[in-house]
């Protein structure tokens, strides 16, 4: 009998698979997807208010997903990189990631780790890097993404954001939260990031 962590990754996998993106379709690919499981106790966050929400906001494509993760949220193990020393207690109230798999989620992986960040509203993630490679599909639409020296642009809910090694990134959310899902690859998959713009542009 399937559990619900193997739901979350079948709905993960189907997610992913869903999108019309030559990168992520060529890490869909690659990555095997026979993971094996690992035993962790749920965590809860503040910023897990915010899932009904998203599960509203998440269009057709990712509704399942978002659906499935709001209502087993308690049942699962949520994350935080940061603490308030490092953007305040109102960055860490509102802020949160589901690691599905990699060195420290639900499923092992030593290749890749992916899984689920949530923002909420009125939120900004100031600019960090890290070495890892990393790819973002935002699940909610209307949150401003920033790279390198560029300004904000905001990006619609299933388009691809691709962040190379060590490239200097930030976000802000608008007047709703935001989901986005993330896969990072070729370096640390459990590195905190470095906070700033020192990363190339």
């Amino acid at each position: 009998m399937p559990t619900i962590f193997d739901e979350l990754l079948e709905r993960f996998h189907a997610y992913l698979a869903g999108a019309d993106n030559n990168l992520v379709a060529d890490e869909v690919a690659r990555i095997g997807w026979d993971m094996p499981v690992r035993s962790l106790e749920p965590r809860a966050l503040g910023c897990l208010g915010y899932l009904d929400r998203i599960a509203e906001l998440a269009p057709a494509g990712a509704k399942p997903l978002a659906r499935f993760v709001a209502d087993h949220r308690d049942e699962l193990r949520w994350g935080q990189t940061y603490t308030a020393a490092d953007f305040g207690q109102g960055f860490v109230d509102n802020y949160g990631w589901l690691e599905v798999f990699g060195t420290r989620g639900h499923f092992v992986n030593d290749a890749v780790a992916a899984g689920l960040l949530i923002l909420g509203p009125d939120i900004v993630y100031p600019d960090h890097h890290h070495i890892a490679e990393e790819i973002y599909v935002p699940m909610t639409g209307g949150t401003e993404w920033r790279m390198g020296e560029g300004g904000f642009h905001t990006r619609d809910a299933g388009e691809v954001i691709h962040h190379a090694s060590d490239v200097s990134h930030a976000m802000r959310t608008g007047k709703e939260p935001l989901m986005a899902l993330y896969l990072w690859r070729g370096g640390p998959l459990a590195q905190k990031s470095t906070i700033g713009s020192g990363g190339r542009g």
